[in-house]
């Protein structure tokens, strides 16, 4: 016997133990009791203070928003605060009185809560219906709070819609739900409804900076920052996250602690990356090599790709000082994005936008799927190298092609060379300043014929089937953001006939009207690049002709005719027709 009573003491100081020391998690802690520590519902707490103010009480409420932005603690907070017998000049709850005593120590008798989930039958809501005609022993209203009303099926509802309606004066109703849209409109009709909003992320770090101070944690404001925005709105799902990383930090909450718990990519690879594209000439290495790292540390590439679209984002809002609100960051983040967005340019801004938005959304679909986003960080890296190749083409287009002819003489033209097409030298198409050629006043037709021969010699220069394929590529290159013209020009390869024409194939007619209106610039990039001013460019369909097919019996007699006309006079001879 001493044995066991020795068990039993031994038993009870453990238990005894472990309710003095027994963890309340934030989310009930510090779970709000009054409508000013609400959180970011100002506009609906204020409303509901001014109906209980001004004695224009509904009979139902339907309280609807993303999960943990405070709808069934309002809920509480409204029922409690209509039984309050002494309500301050704010319109909150005592907190002293025995409706707030009782629903404090959760023994009130008129306050009711129903989960849906759980209870969503006809038979749930019969049940509820006799309750509700028995008034209150304590207070004036008896409130009902039905959480996940959604839930409920069609005959519940139903059967709910007459009480609801007409409900006894003692009666009012807070419905709350995460998904309205299931609520049918006969319910929705009867309801006052508030829509909740998601909690801003600035609300949320003051929130959990005033709970660290109470507890005593010393934080990073930035580590705050970013718990908040892993709860994408919800104060919930940021208190759950705020005790685990207290967990596993201790007393004190960092930048570092916080991305590795949560798996969270840090924002230095997104600077780094953005750095190596800025400049052109280790862009390539660096973003391999980074991209490879992040793999290795387990993250996926299509979670990186959307980071580095919300990094350019972020810093294409510090651009203007008016959009720099809308940047969610911490306090040494935010200078760091300042900082960087002053080195880019709009204009490299928005492409970049372009290219990460193209690889987010072909990403599913790749099957090489690592060889995707690559090609992508090879497009970020070559976006101001593009420009300025294209800013040289467009210089050396506006230059003068020719010099003026001589006075009293028409201007010499070739025979094998378009009208239609500008005449690029050799120092144009290199982007030097054309050397005008001034005819000596003494020299004769014997002497200038020579010199002529010369300049037609340089500038129609043979090539090969390999520098043609190049130039062509490199033209094709320009198109890369026309997938259309892209994979037209990249179909087919060039085929060179002679010494100044090209051949290239068409599918069918539909491609070559497209690719008629691209000839001439075409054209003048071939001339340029291979330095001969005589090319010609041939366009073939490559399409077969559809054969016809009979179908009906006077079709299958044309056919039959054509190969023994004999059936013709037989079917003349005895006046045959075709039924």
């Amino acid at each position: 016997m001493h044995g066991v009573e020795f068990m039993f003491d031994v038993e009870q100081s453990i238990i005894n133990q472990l309710s003095t020391n027994s963890f309340i998690v934030s989310a009930r802690k510090y779970r709000p009791a009054t409508f000013d520590t609400v959180v970011g519902q100002s506009v609906i707490t204020g409303t509901l203070r001014n109906a209980i103010k001004n004695q224009h009480v509904a009979q139902a409420y339907l309280f609807c928003g993303p999960r943990g932005v405070g709808k069934t603690t309002c809920a509480r907070i409204l029922a409690k605060t209509l039984n309050c017998f002494q309500r301050t000049e704010n319109m909150e709850a005592c907190d002293h009185c025995e409706s707030c005593v009782s629903f404090k120590e959760s023994r009130s008798y008129n306050i009711h809560e129903l989960d849906a989930a759980s209870n969503n039958s006809v038979e749930d809501i019969r049940n509820l219906i006799d309750k509700v005609r028995i008034p209150p022993q304590i207070g004036k209203y008896s409130v009902y709070i039905i959480d996940e009303v959604h839930m409920l099926s069609s005959a519940a509802f139903n059967a709910f819609l007459k009480t609801l309606e007409e409900p006894p004066a003692h009666a009012i109703f807070i419905l709350a739900t995460t998904e309205k849209h299931k609520i049918i409109p006969t319910i929705l009709s009867r309801c006052q409804i508030y829509d909740f909003n998601r909690i801003k992320i600035d609300d949320t770090v003051q929130y959990l900076q005033q709970i660290s101070e109470k507890e005593g944690v010393s934080y990073d404001t930035d580590a705050l920052s970013i718990i908040a925005q892993k709860a994408d709105g919800g104060m919930r799902d940021a208190l759950s996250i705020y005790d685990q990383m207290v967990s596993y930090c201790g007393n004190h909450i960092t930048y570092k602690s916080v991305i590795e718990n949560l798996n969270i990519l840090d924002y230095e690879y997104y600077f780094k990356l953005t750095d190596a594209f800025l400049d052109h000439q280790i862009g390539i290495g660096v973003s391999f090599v980074t991209f490879n790292e992040i793999l290795d540390k387990g993250f996926d590439g299509h979670n990186f790709i959307s980071g580095l679209s919300s990094h350019f984002r972020d810093l294409l809002v510090c651009k203007d000082p008016i959009t720099l609100s809308l940047l969610e960051v911490g306090a040494n983040i935010r200078e760091r994005y300042r900082e960087q967005a002053a080195r880019c340019g709009v204009g490299f801004l928005f492409e970049a936008l372009n290219i990460c938005n193209a690889c987010d959304v072909g990403y599913k679909m790749s099957k090489n799927q690592r060889l995707h986003v690559e090609l992508a960080l090879l497009r970020l890296c070559e976006i101001g190298v593009e420009k300025k190749k294209s800013d040289g083409q467009v210089t050396s287009a506006a230059a003068p092609a020719t010099s003026p002819p001589a006075a009293g003489k028409p201007p010499a033209t070739k025979p094998s060379q378009r009208p239609d097409l500008p005449n690029v030298s050799i120092r144009e198409a290199l982007g030097a300043k054309p050397v005008p050629a001034k005819e000596p006043a003494d020299s004769t037709p014997a002497q200038q014929q020579p010199q002529q021969q010369e300049s037609n010699a340089a500038q129609n220069e043979p090539f090969t089937q390999e520098a043609v394929t190049a130039a062509w590529n490199e033209f094709a290159g320009k198109y890369r953001n026309d997938p259309y013209l892209f994979s037209l020009l990249t179909a087919h390869q060039p085929q060179p006939a002679d010494d100044a024409k090209i051949n290239f194939s068409i599918s069918n007619s539909l491609q070559k009207e497209a690719f008629q209106k691209i000839i001439p610039e075409l054209a003048d990039c071939l001339r340029a690049q291979l330095k001969n001013n005589r090319i010609e460019i041939h366009v073939t369909t490559t399409e077969k002709q559809e054969t016809h097919k009979a179908y009906t019996a006077e079709d299958k007699f044309v056919e039959m005719s054509r190969k023994n006309p004999a059936l013709l006079v037989f079917r003349q001879q005895f006046a045959l027709d075709f039924n």
